[in-house]
């Protein structure tokens, strides 16, 4: 199961991708593994030398027995030092930032896809809507003439 940020997607240019691991407790993974979760405003900040993901959503587990969870509590990204300062590096004097591209289940383990991005103006999105959209109208007719 791949669940992707497509709000990520169309807000941002993905200039580079790094696969990094995360700190989840059980009935995360139970809910994460049920697709409750949510990265639509998550995003990926270094502090004190480690990363952590910020403000995403995963939904407390409706079988789980804690009554005073946080839904979008900090949780830390499992990076080597090296990446974390090829990272700071990246966004430090840019325009740039760190955003959760997906997470997905490798080895029975949740990875999490971070992008180093930089924003869309808004012409550049309404420009990719509208290719997207002759895009289809073209792929209609051809379907429609055979």
């Amino acid at each position: 199961m791949k669940i992707i940020n497509k709000k990520a997607l169309h807000n941002y240019h993905i200039l580079d991708l790094l696969e990094a691991g995360i700190v989840l407790t059980g009935s995360e993974v139970k809910s994460i593994r049920a697709g409750r979760i949510d990265l639509g405003e998550a995003y990926v900040r270094i502090l004190n030398g480690e990363a952590y993901l910020l403000n995403a959503n995963i939904a407390r587990y409706a079988q789980g027995s804690d009554t005073s969870y946080d839904a979008t509590k900090s949780r830390k990204l499992l990076l080597h030092k090296d990446q974390i300062n090829t990272l700071i590096g990246k966004t430090s004097g840019s325009k740039n930032t760190l955003i959760p591209v997906s997470i997905y289940e490798k080895n029975n383990r949740f990875k999490v896809e971070v992008g180093l991005a930089k924003s869309k103006k808004e012409f550049d999105k309404r420009k990719i809507i509208k290719e997207r959209d002759h895009q289809r109208r073209i792929e209609q007719e051809l379907r429609g003439k055979e």
